[in-house]
């Protein structure tokens, strides 16, 4: 009876005890946790009111039951969100455990002053929530528009697959695609009302046309853009504006607002109009801080007219460059492209194109620059392709930049090359003779080059900070045809019925405001 009773006891013991090591057991955590959202938005929100809470689920998907060591806001006690983790505040936690093959919750909501951060309307607060530490650590990102706002993001499936868009198939057949959304009919009209933040590549689909009123607030997270589809249309709709806040002005910009991002090349992708997409037109627009202002991709044979019209328009800041049209059809006037990583303007494989008072111009000094202001070719470089071009006509025009050689005309002698530079200010210092002889750099060819001023400094305003504006003894004045200018100015000032000026910009005498 003493041995049974020993018996029994003995495997009630091991029984507890191996229950202990399998409930309590914990190993810590090796970095593989999986989350609901890799980025929580918050409702923007007014100064000093809460937000709403959000919640977002880590998931443990191994066997093992497992500790993570720490579990806090990047910036911790000093970070304006609050967590709760499992139901248990605070900002910074410690040792918190998660079973096998199971989940908890965390909570975010904040409550900001903006003047504790901004002097502005408007500031994009961040944090993360971080997990563990060193080689395992991993992050949900929080982001809050400080002031009313409306974000535009990708949906997440139940599994937390976030939503892509498929560009089509590489030569192995593998599909291509990129993060981003299709616009719903909701959202195919954006106003002035709220600023927008998007993340991702907003996109317009086929039939539709995304219109987008005067004033109105585009904000753009990295990698982030606009993509238009076959028979789709852009319609930005600014309009002029009477004060330095630009306020009827369309503006398109990243999603930093703290003043050192102000001017910083490469914040966003792009916007991005397919093969195939039609009548896009934008006036009175601001395009900056880009990594390509605008990319075109062919042109469509049914729209009224050019592909895409752009008119009192300044590209600034792009990483690689203001405009990359292939086989485009573009109509611009009155446009400013400045500060850009390789070239300004890049015309490539043929096309037809009309520069009318644009100011193309470089003077990037981020990094070396090796590639000129502007660029045009029958051909894309290092390939076969070739197609005609139609017309490449620049009249009334500013191609200048800080190099010897702002402009490249690459033809391959076998599709057409046409064009054409008329009454503009032209830098092209041949300084080595490297181009004597070229048929296409003949400068006395008045089919080629009629009436030009060759470098000539069109003395700009401050060229380093964007403001193209030109001096009234500069090589741009008067050298305009009148009868083949705009009316106005990119400000809208009248030009002048004698001796206008080249450019966007009518001359004034910068002297007297210094």
């Amino acid at each position: 009876m003493k041995k049974y009773v020993l018996l029994i006891t003995v495997l009630i013991v091991t029984i507890i005890f191996s229950s202990c090591r399998d409930d309590f057991s914990f190993s810590n955590s090796t970095g593989d946790l999986r989350f609901s959202q890799d980025t929580v938005f918050l409702d923007t929100v007014f100064t000093n009111i809460g937000s709403s809470t959000r919640t977002f689920k880590v998931y443990n998907n191994s066997s093992n039951d497992i500790v993570i060591p720490r579990v806090a806001l990047a910036q911790g006690e000093n970070s304006n969100y609050r967590l709760a983790v499992d139901g248990v505040p605070g900002r910074v936690f410690e040792n918190v455990e998660l079973l096998a093959k199971d989940s908890l919750f965390v909570f975010v909501e904040t409550t900001i002053d903006i003047n504790d951060f901004s002097n502005g309307d408007e500031f994009l607060y961040t944090d993360a929530v971080e997990f563990d530490n060193g080689p395992n650590l991993q992050k949900v990102e929080l982001v809050t528009l400080v002031q009313d706002a409306i974000f535009l993001f990708p949906a997440r499936d139940a599994q937390g697959v976030e939503e892509t868009l498929l560009l089509g198939t590489n030569e192995d057949g593998e599909e291509i695609r990129i993060n981003g959304f299709i616009l719903d009919d909701t959202e195919l009209t954006l106003t002035a009302a709220k600023p927008y933040v998007i993340y991702g590549f907003a996109a317009v689909p086929a039939n539709k046309t995304l219109t987008i009123d005067a004033g109105a607030r585009l904000h753009f997270h990295s990698g982030s853009g606009i993509i238009v589809g076959n028979e789709g249309s852009l319609q930005v709709n600014g309009l002029p504006s009477t004060t330095d806040d630009l306020e009827n002005e369309v503006i398109f910009e990243g999603d930093r607002l703290e003043p050192i991002y102000a001017d910083v090349a490469g914040q966003w992708a792009a916007i991005w109009l397919t093969d195939g997409s039609k009548d896009n037109i934008i006036n009175h627009t601001t395009i900056k801080n880009a990594s390509v202002g605008i990319i075109m991709d062919n042109s469509n044979p049914s729209s009224n007219g050019a592909t895409l019209k752009v008119n009192n328009t300044q590209i600034y800041n792009s990483s690689n460059s203001g405009i990359i049209a292939t086989t485009g059809h573009i109509e611009a006037e009155n446009l400013v492209i400045n500060n850009s990583g390789q070239s300004s303007l890049v015309l490539r494989l043929g096309g037809e194109y009309r520069f009318n008072n644009c100011t193309i111009a470089n003077y990037w000094n981020s990094s070396f620059r090796q590639d000129p202001t502007l660029f045009i070719s029958n051909l894309i470089p290092n390939t076969e392709f070739t197609a005609d071009l139609i017309q490449a006509q620049f009249t009334n025009c500013i191609i200048y930049g800080d190099r010897d050689i702002e402009f490249i005309l690459a033809d391959d002698g076998v599709s057409q090359f046409n064009f054409s530079f008329e009454n503009s200010l032209l830098k092209f210092n041949d300084r080595f003779n490297d181009f004597t002889g070229l048929p296409h750099y003949d400068f006395t060819n008045t089919s080629l080059y009629n009436l030009n001023v060759i470098n000539q400094d069109p003395i700009f305003k401050d060229e380093d900070n964007n403001e193209l504006e030109i001096d009234d003894t500069g090589g741009a004045n008067g050298i305009a045809n009148p009868m083949t200018g705009a009316a106005n100015d990119i400000l809208g000032n009248p030009r002048p019925a004698t001796a206008p000026d080249a450019g966007a910009y009518e001359s004034q005498d910068l002297s007297a405001g210094s």
